[in-house]
Order: structure tokens, then sequence, then C-alpha cells
């Protein structure tokens, strides 16, 4: 593993060896403290969008790590608009050794990928979110053990951080159902590359228009905004067309009754989300959004120290 680009490109055992490693690292963060495994390692964190839970997790991580992070605002790079991207990652490698790039267009991190001569990780694009795959697995995992034959349910939109959590519950041999408004689905080349992995695992992939459906017999509830940033445009057509697919309490009592409600956040309570739901028993929202620090902690140790 030479870069963290997406879920699709890492071996089940890739997968299960990050996993790992971030459990045993959370267990050793929490008993007292991680030794600096990266010290004088410095992460370079570039942002186009921004973030509260990437910049701070990954800095954070470094820090636990001891190691350090430098954090680039988009006025200060103008990625592939001040500056090609060759360039900027060709430079920025000289003085760092790793990067985090979170953007709009996921050919911005390949490129970065391309030609930066130190590790590459996307910490979000519009193609995909696969720091956010490996947390929400870590924190399947810490609920019921394994993905293993679980039916993990994805309601709402087919967006990014559904297509990163389609790939590592494909990988790792969960069974996936997604339900989302009719020309909202999932791109199907990714559905298809997934079915590839589901065929290896063992598992399923489903896909439904009918919310209540789907959630029938899941462990595992997933929802996340009906609007990502850059579709401001489309805000007024998604609420009209979204509303059916709100994860409420109604909803939940559909499913099992050890399931699990996870959001990858900003939530936009009342819209796919209610209080009841996110506040409640079957919430492990901020377990999940803690576990970006332990996930990216085992990422950056397995890029930084090979």
């Amino acid at each position: 593993m030479k870069d963290y680009i997406a879920v699709a490109d890492y071996s089940p055992e890739d997968l299960q060896s990050i996993l790992a490693r971030a459990v045993s690292l959370k267990t050793e963060w929490k008993e007292r403290e991680n030794p600096p495994i990266l010290k004088n390692k410095v992460l370079a964190m570039i942002f186009q969008k921004p973030s509260l839970r990437t910049r701070i997790s990954f800095d954070m991580a470094m820090r636990h790590l001891g190691g350090d992070a430098l954090y680039l605002s988009p006025a200060e790079i103008g990625l592939g608009k001040r500056e090609s991207i060759a360039d900027v990652a060709r430079v920025v490698s000289g003085y760092v050794d790793g990067i985090m790039a979170r953007v709009f267009d996921h050919e911005h991190v390949l490129e970065l990928a391309k030609w930066a001569e130190v590790p590459v990780i996307n910490g979000l694009s519009d193609y995909n979110h696969p720091c956010q795959a490996a947390a929400d697995a870590l924190t399947i995992q810490e609920n019921f053990g394994s993905l293993k034959g679980l039916k993990v349910c994805y309601v709402g939109d087919g967006n990014n951080v559904a297509l990163s959590l389609l790939h590592i519950c494909a990988k790792l041999g969960a069974d996936f159902t997604i339900a989302t408004p009719e020309g909202y689905e999932i791109d199907p080349e990714a559905v298809s590359v997934a079915e590839k992995f589901a065929a290896e695992s063992g598992s399923s992939i489903t896909q439904l228009n009918d919310p209540m459906e789907a959630v029938k017999g899941s462990q595992v509830i997933y929802t996340d905004t009906w609007v990502s940033m850059g579709q401001d445009e489309e805000a007024a057509k998604r609420a009209k067309v979204f509303p059916p697919f709100q994860v409420n309490q109604s909803l939940v009592n559909e499913a099992e009754k050890d399931v699990i409600v996870l959001h990858c956040l900003p939530a936009h309570r009342g819209e796919e989300i209610t209080d009841e739901v996110a506040d409640g028993p079957n919430s492990r929202i901020f377990p999940q959004a803690h576990n970006r620090l332990h996930a990216q902690k085992a990422i950056l140790v397995k890029l930084l120290t090979s």
C-alpha cells in the first residue's frame, strides 16, 4: 500500500489489517498513550472542501503518534488553478512525509498520487470517502465483532459515502442493501465492481426504492445528508424527493432490535434523520465520528512506516 485512495484498491486482508491496527491503537491510547511511532513525520493536509472531522482527526492522529500536521487551505494552494496538481505534488513531496487531500474532483487526488513521491490519502472526493468507510467498519466491528454475515442498510442518496460503504461491506462479507429514490442510485460501474467483491466474500448487494422494505432484518442503518457539498443548486429539488427516506423511529422499528444507526455527519436534523433517532439508544453516530481518529491512525501508520 503506497497510497490510500479507494477501498476497492485493497484486499480484504489489507482492510482487516488496518482495522486490527486501529483497534490496538485505540486500546493503547485509552489505557495510556500511543508511542511516538511517527516521530519527526509531517502530514500535509490539503483542503478544497472544509471539514470539522477530517481536519481535527488527522491533526490529532499525527499528534498522538508523535508527528505533526500542516493545514493548507484552499486559498493557499488553489489546487489545479494557481498551480498544476503535478507541480504541487512534487513540491510538497519535498517538504513532508505524507499528503492528505480533501477534494471535489476525484481525478485531483488520483493526479496527486501519480506525481507525489510520498503516500497520498484521500480525505474525501466526489467519487468516494475511504477514510470514512474505515471508521464505519471499525464502528460496526466494535458492536458486532465482525462485518461478516451482517445486513447493512444505507438509506438516502447514493453518494460517495454510500459507495465506499458498499465496497467495504462487499470486501468484508456484509450483505449490503441500499434504498434510494429513483434516479439517485449509486454509480452502476461502482456497483458492478462491488458485485465482484461480494461474489468473493459470499455477501449480497440489493438495491431498492422502498426504505421500509430495505431496513427489514438490518443490524445497521446508515444515512447521510441529502444534499452534499457542491450540490446546493439541487437542494430545492431534493427537498421534495427525499422526505420518505428520513431515518425516523418508525423506520428504525422495522429493523432488528439490536440495530445501530450511523451517520457520517454533519447531520441535518429533521431532514435525513430525526433528533429522536440521532440521540436515541440505537445511535452510534458519535462513537463513529470518534473512530475517524483511530481508523486514520492505522492508515497513517500503515503508509508512513512501511
